[in-house]
């Protein structure tokens, strides 16, 4: 759909796409390549190809070459898509985007990378203002669904039209789905065998992909090392609050931790979400406080941490592992939306001040409002850190809690004394991906 979106804009900027190893970057785009007249993929990992971009700097040269090789004529009549892959490899490439878009408008190009924050090591960026990005993140459930059960289920969700009858059936594959993750390799894998079991090679080899990639974009062999620690223990904090002075029991310093975790999240492997403390828009993130870690797939952190058995054992998601199994991919689920909606940040709400705490799983800044975020079960006598921030804000609060029971819209009020009123819109996980077409209804 994003991709349809960029083809009919004009002008088309060359498209980046960017995200972590083996989410299906290019995959996608050969799949989207069938939609044009002539499709050029060149992979600059090969030497032959990234040749063409290291002898000359000048497009029109390069472009006629790529089109005798692929035996097509150049006719800016045509819909002619022109992917680049792995174009980190050849940093010259980077700078060549804008030619192509400046000399070519008519040609759509679309690069991609499973390492391009290696750039940065070489302090080499894409050219300001004339290049556009796609986030790629694993699987959502929207897609996941669509994958397993096909265009009738996912059009219920699309719809907010999932019948009563549905909504245990539709709650337990969303279990499975936060049990699997997103990867598409896994995702293709239990569709075809519905086999947990065979899953646990192909987490396996992500994981040393990641690894084998640390030495590209470290930018010492220290930093290999402490990057390949953060690799090998974050996962078991995932969706939990951190702090960076010997994480993972180390003896590395904050600012050591804070540094390889900041080349992870440019690899789109982890996220560090930060607080707020105001309920009031803008949501301006207190950056001198502990920020939650979030890994980019739950299939991957279940693998890691031991814990798929839990998902078999327990019905109810929120009883897995002491409820950090539904944070973590209610925070993949919504990182999705944040891309589709061009908002880069994820937040959580903290209030941290003498004989009072209160903490919210996560804020989401629709228009001028702060919609405060619950991933909880029970009833609203249970949500004090949501009434904590209801009767510090100065308007009336929409409020929402994703959890495993069935959608409906409520007027609650806080406990007295305040007795202060709001709105709760309790949302089952299934239409996590739903959010922003629920928040314009309510």
């Amino acid at each position: 759909m994003q991709l349809r979106q960029w083809s009919q804009r004009s002008p088309h900027k060359p498209l980046v796409i960017r995200g972590a190893r083996q989410v299906g970057k290019s995959t996608l785009v050969r799949e989207f390549g069938k939609e044009f007249d002539f499709f050029i993929e060149v992979n600059l990992d090969l030497s032959d190809d990234a040749q063409i971009f290291q002898r000359t700097d000048n497009v029109t040269d390069i472009w006629q070459y790529l089109c005798l090789r692929n035996h097509i004529v150049s006719d800016p009549s045509k819909r002619i898509l022109l992917f680049i892959d792995e174009i980190q490899e050849v940093p010259e490439a980077v700078s060549l985007l804008r030619y192509f878009y400046e000399k070519m408008p008519w040609l759509y190009v679309i690069t991609a990378g499973s390492r391009l924050q290696s750039l940065l090591k070489k302090h080499i960026s894409f050219p300001v203002a004339r290049v556009e990005y796609l986030n790629l993140r694993p699987f959502s459930f929207t897609e996941y669904i669509n994958a397993m059960e096909g265009a009738e289920w996912k059009n219920m969700l699309e719809q907010l039209s999932v019948p009563p009858l549905m909504h245990e059936e539709m709650t337990n594959r969303f279990n499975q789905y936060a049990l699997i993750g997103g990867m598409p390799e896994a995702v293709s894998s239990y569709a075809e065998y519905h086999d947990i079991e065979r899953l646990s090679p192909i987490f396996n080899s992500l994981l040393k992909g990641y690894n084998e990639d640390v030495e590209r974009y470290a930018n010492n062999e220290e930093q290999v090392r402490i990057i390949r620690h953060i690799l090998s223990t974050a996962w078991y904090s995932a969706a939990e609050k951190i702090t960076f002075a010997k994480f993972g029991n180390s003896s590395y310093t904050s600012t050591q931790i804070h540094d390889g975790m900041d080349c992870l999240e440019r690899a789109y492997i982890l996220s560090l979400d930060y607080p707020v403390t105001s309920t009031a828009a803008p949501a301006i993130p207190i950056l001198k406080r502990s920020p939650k870690l979030v890994m980019v797939d739950s299939g991957i952190t279940n693998f890691v941490a031991g814990i798929q058995i839990q998902y078999l054992q327990n019905k109810d998601l929120l009883d897995t592992w002491r409820g950090r199994a539904a944070e973590q991919i209610v925070a993949q689920e919504l990182r999705v939306l944040l891309d589709n909606h061009f908002m880069e940040k994820q937040f959580y709400w903290d209030r941290e001040e003498k004989g009072t705490k209160a903490e919210i799983d996560f804020i989401w800044q629709y228009g001028d409002q702060i919609i405060p975020i619950e991933v909880k079960a029970g009833t609203n006598s249970h949500l004090k850190s949501l009434h904590s921030f209801v009767n510090q804000s100065k308007h009336f609060v929409t409020a929402v809690r994703f959890w495993s029971g069935e959608f409906f819209v409520q007027d609650a009020q806080t406990p007295a004394p305040d007795n202060k009123p709001y709105r709760l819109i309790n949302i089952p996980f299934y239409y996590i991906g739903q959010l922003h077409k629920i928040l314009k209804m309510s």
